[in-house]
């Protein structure tokens, strides 16, 4: 009787934790530490970052820089992280509006080519 019980409960168990895992996606990533410093060299090969708050099932507020391959969980009030995170939204925002200014110029110009 104690002998089926064993593979039973194991089942049962990786199957709870399936659940949890498909439910959760970001449940196990999240840092659990933070730096303070982050060299300049890294701080050059950013490819994006986001803001981990702390609420929910992370518990440190963060700033996690994505690089190829690579992250890394920084204080969220480091002053050379704050400056380039200004720097990358403002590349953002630029680039997206230019490439609403293109569309709307050929746009007009096949309505001209129309007439």
């Amino acid at each position: 009787c104690k002998l089926w019980l064993s593979p039973l409960i194991f089942v049962l168990f990786l199957t709870l934790l399936l659940l949890f895992l498909a439910l959760f996606p970001g449940a196990f990533d999240c840092c659990m530490k933070i730096s303070d410093e982050i060299p300049k060299g890294i701080l050059r090969r950013v490819e994006r970052f986001e803001i981990q708050k702390a609420d929910g099932l992370c518990h440190l507020e963060a700033v996690i820089l994505h690089t190829k391959g690579k992250k890394f969980c920084v204080n969220l009030w480091n002053r050379k992280v704050k400056k380039m995170m200004k720097i990358m939204k403002h590349k953002i925002h630029r680039s997206k509006s230019h490439v609403r200014k293109q569309r709307r110029t050929r746009i007009i110009k096949q309505k001209e080519q129309k007439q």
